[in-house]
């Protein structure tokens, strides 16, 4: 067998497993891992400003390959900084791999510079937490990684503990990497979902991220269309249905949400295909005695005093679907021509319209300028509660959110990783000002990386979530304005040029250039922050 070092071989695994970036700030100890990376064909190390960002960089290399991203942190605050990408991974479901260092063995005990726990911070925010050892290093990262591909997707840590690296040890290949077969739910439960759904004269579709997982687009819209069913989607399920679908309904907990909850009012029954409460929980929208099913690879999480739950077929979910595609046609009682009046009429209210230059007016420019197979990232605020709503989503992965973590400074590192990871596609990202500050400094990495990128700012001055919420109880907007008044800077940032639109017109122009630029630049929409008002926080729940 060939001898080589640990360094060498875990980045040979990671390689060998589909990783192709691996993201972070580098530490001394780190030293051996990134000359292993750089002497490594098919695998690059992406330097990140900050390691936040590096956390949610390759969140997206995870949900975007089905590969598990790679980020790293070093001792203490390299690993705390990197605990906010790890924790959305894990909460937004998608697969990673988190290396930091860790102090050797015997030093674990003792009191030392940036010495702390790293296996108990990462405990709770990730499915498993482990270290290396010089011989197993390679078993390790397999196991790793079928952790975080497996059930429900999310982030595994693993320490790599300091001065192991050089050790000499032999040339370990690593094996496919698989995530656990899911089995077809149980035959009871699978009868109690049809027993249910036959009985049923007003069910509804509630479609969740697991559904994304499944890869089960085509079965919901066939059967959705064969018994004359609404679809209700969760943010981070757009795109499973087509918002111009005759059987579409809209989404949960975004703009307008009490106009989505005239429809699932009426439901007799909640069909939740997918759903994990984790991006909302099922009380906070369905009428108190709204029964429920659930189809999903893990047990229905709901208050069963207050909602029955008459099936709960865990296991996977195609083959459940396929049972329920499997029954004779039986048009369901829903007014189909109601339900088009709605959406059509809440769709309305979310166009641009005359007057002052609004959010609502830029998504409508931007939809109209990027590509359908483009890709967007947004950050978290209250545009994300127009995009959740407004934005047409041609397919799973062509937007995308953070909703079970919803960390603000999502929005520009999850850009980058998915310009890394689709090159040859259209990438821009949606910012408010406030998340724009949080990871500025990776503009910086986009400009290292030299990456055709269109970052668009909204610019309002306004944490206009919080200051509505502040106005709900009558009081006084404190605390929430991002600045006075103005532009986020000059006409340049981290060397990223900025262009600043004031109309439709100018943002059109601004994008236009932008997407047919070489580099990343900025587009600076100046809006009114008062159009969201009237549009987001709505009331979920009949």
């Amino acid at each position: 067998m060939k001898s080589t070092n640990v360094a060498r071989n875990v980045v040979a695994a990671l390689r060998d497993m589909g990783v192709r970036h691996v993201f972070g700030v580098p530490s001394g100890g780190w030293v051996d891992y990134m000359e292993a990376i750089r002497t490594t064909d098919g695998i690059d190390f992406v330097l990140a400003s900050h390691e936040g960002g590096a956390g949610f960089m390759a969140d997206i290399c995870g949900r975007l390959t089905g590969v598990p991203g790679v980020c790293f942190g070093t001792f203490g605050p390299g690993a705390t900084n990197l605990a906010t990408g790890v924790g959305g991974a894990t909460l937004d479901r998608s697969p990673m791999i988190a290396l930091t260092d860790e102090m050797p063995a015997a030093w674990r005990s003792r009191t030392i510079q940036m010495g702390i726990d790293h296996q108990a911070l990462f405990a709770p925010l990730t499915k498993a937490t482990m270290r290396i050892a010089p011989d197993t290093a390679v078993d390790t990262l397999a196991e790793a990684a079928r952790i975080a591909l497996s059930g429900r997707p999310g982030a595994v840590h693993v320490g790599l503990p300091q001065g192991m690296s050089a050790i000499e040890v032999s040339e370990a290949l690593i094996g496919p990497i698989a995530a656990d077969p899911v089995p077809d739910a149980a035959a009871a439960d699978v009868a109690a979902l049809v027993a249910a759904f036959t009985a049923a004269r007003k069910p509804v579709l509630a479609i969740g991220l697991g559904a994304v997982h499944a890869q089960v687009q085509d079965r919901i819209v066939a059967l959705a269309e064969r018994f004359g069913l609404p679809v209700l989607l969760t943010p981070m399920a757009k795109g499973m249905v087509a918002e111009t679908h005759s059987n579409y309904a809209g989404v949960l907990f975004h703009a307008l949400s009490d106009m989505v909850g005239v429809t699932h009012a009426e439901a007799d029954l909640v069909v939740a295909v997918g759903y994990d409460p984790i991006e909302f929980n099922f009380e906070n929208w369905m009428r108190d005695g709204l029964a429920l099913a659930s189809i999903d690879i893990a047990a229905a999480d709901i208050d069963t005093a207050v909602h029955p739950l008459v099936a709960d077929t865990v296991g996977a979910i195609a083959p459940t679907l396929d049972a329920l595609l499997a029954l004779p046609v039986d048009v369901k009682d829903w007014d189909l021509a109601a339900l088009a009046a709605r959406k059509s009429a809440m769709l309305a209210k979310l166009a641009g319209r005359e007057g002052a230059f609004g959010p609502c007016g830029a998504l409508d420019v931007l939809r109209d300028v990027l590509p359908d197979d483009g890709i967007m990232t947004c950050d978290v605020g209250a545009h994300t509660h127009l995009i959740g709503q407004h934005w047409r989503t041609p397919a799973p992965g062509t937007q995308i959110m953070s909703n079970g973590w919803s960390a603000m400074g999502f929005g520009l590192p999850s850009a980058i990783a998915a310009k890394l990871c689709r090159p040859d596609t259209p990438v821009c990202c949606v910012l408010g000002d406030g998340g724009f500050l949080m990871t500025a400094g990776e503009l910086a990495t986009a400009v290292r990386e030299k990456l055709p990128l269109v970052i668009v700012i909204f610019t309002d001055n306004d944490l206009a979530l919080i200051r509505i919420k502040q106005e709900k109880k009558s009081n006084p907007i404190y605390g929430t304005p991002v600045r006075a008044e103005g532009t986020i800077g000059g006409p340049s940032l981290f060397g990223v040029p900025v262009t600043v639109a004031r109309d439709p017109a100018e943002f059109r122009a601004a994008l236009e250039a932008g997407f047919a630029a070489d580099g990343p630049v900025i587009v600076e929409a100046l809006l009114d922050s008062r159009e969201y008002d009237g549009l987001v926080l709505r009331k979920d729940k009949p």
